[in-house]
């Protein structure tokens, strides 16, 4: 059985709200009357804390908001601190935050009370592809001569690097060994940089990282990928090494490997907001995406670039947050 939460037909959706009566004049709408907060529930330099950046310049830089957008970094307790902070400010439409899918493995991995419905969806604005990397000295040319291997070498043979503990890495690995027999020892880092180094070091077998976590090293000779796990290739055809693009990396499916996940990056006010909130930060946000900046760090992140808004969202949010309970309960990640 498929591990998927993504629909590849995943449609764009915009968020509104009915209006009764007299339309009010444009002038009414609302929008930001102070500095708005953006809270990246991660460090400074991790993939959210890049994107939040990113967005901010965007938004400066083209004049699509009236108040500035500031920065904040909360990362304590795997992103727990970002999230309490923004359900303890109900009400407030001065703060938003943007979220990894942390916002669904740190409430079941620690306990910690909070979880994203307390929380008022905003928008999808693209979803992170993890690949599967081996060292490019290694033997291995596609996922099942990978995943055979690791089989036939049994327990501890085999090392899995990642990003932390019971967050997307680690899962994604318990996936691969659920839905495949394969066991790995996985090994924790504190980046995906720290991984991709270790990888390289030839310390640990494989790994799972983000394309712009490793590019450079692909670039460079020093690792291969051997599968995207998504539904579909990546739609980019421009050459990365040895004459390849992204779009030549198979899907795990079609290499035998049946596992799909994707990292949602997307915004959530707290809760309590009004419509015309909502819809203003999804405006602000469409507006991003048209520009030829917001449009280049899609390509050279290789991000699926999906977007969403409205109930749309608020339903793959409800389907993300069940697979992750279910891939977490199977793998014993659950907080006792």
């Amino acid at each position: 059985m498929s591990t998927s939460f993504v629909s590849a037909a995943a449609r764009v959706a915009a968020a509104g709200a009915a209006v009764f009566g007299l339309a009010a004049p444009a002038s009414a709408a609302w929008e930001p009357t102070k500095a708005v907060e953006f809270i990246v529930p991660a460090g400074t330099g991790g993939g959210a804390d890049q994107m939040a950046r990113v967005l901010q310049g965007i938004i400066q830089k083209h004049n699509l908001m009236s108040q500035p957008l500031v920065v904040i970094n909360k990362a304590g307790g795997a992103g727990a601190e970002g999230f309490l902070d923004v359900k303890a400010a109900a009400g407030n439409p001065h703060k938003i935050i943007i979220t990894l899918s942390n916002l669904f493995t740190t409430p079941l991995a620690t306990g910690v009370p909070f979880k994203w419905d307390e929380m008022t969806p905003v928008a999808m604005l693209a979803l992170d592809e993890f690949v599967l990397w081996v060292n490019a000295k290694a033997p291995y040319k596609s996922a099942k001569e990978y995943v055979d291997a690791v089989k036939e070498g049994g327990a501890g043979k085999f090392q899995m690097g990642g990003t932390g503990s019971k967050q997307e890495d680690q899962i994604i690995t318990a996936a691969i060994e659920q839905g495949t027999g394969a066991k790995f020892t996985y090994v924790p880092y504190k980046g995906g940089g720290d991984v991709a180094a270790q990888l390289v070091g030839g310390h640990i077998s494989s790994s799972v990282n983000n394309p712009i976590e490793a590019v450079s090293q692909w670039r460079g000779g020093e690792l291969r990928p051997l599968c995207v796990f998504d539904s579909q290739r990546i739609p980019l055809k421009e050459p990365i090494a040895d004459g390849k693009s992204w779009g030549d990396i198979p899907t795990c499916k079609e290499s035998g490997l049946d596992i799909e996940y994707l990292m949602l990056r997307g915004i959530f006010m707290p809760a309590k907001a009004t419509p015309d909130q909502v819809e203003f930060y999804v405006n602000l946000f469409k507006k991003v995406r048209e520009t030829p900046d917001w449009k280049d760090f899609m390509e050279k992140g290789a991000f699926n670039t999906t977007f969403m808004a409205g109930d749309d969202y608020k339903k793959w949010l409800a389907s993300a947050a069940e697979t992750h309970r279910s891939l977490m309960e199977k793998a014993g990640f659950l907080a006792k």
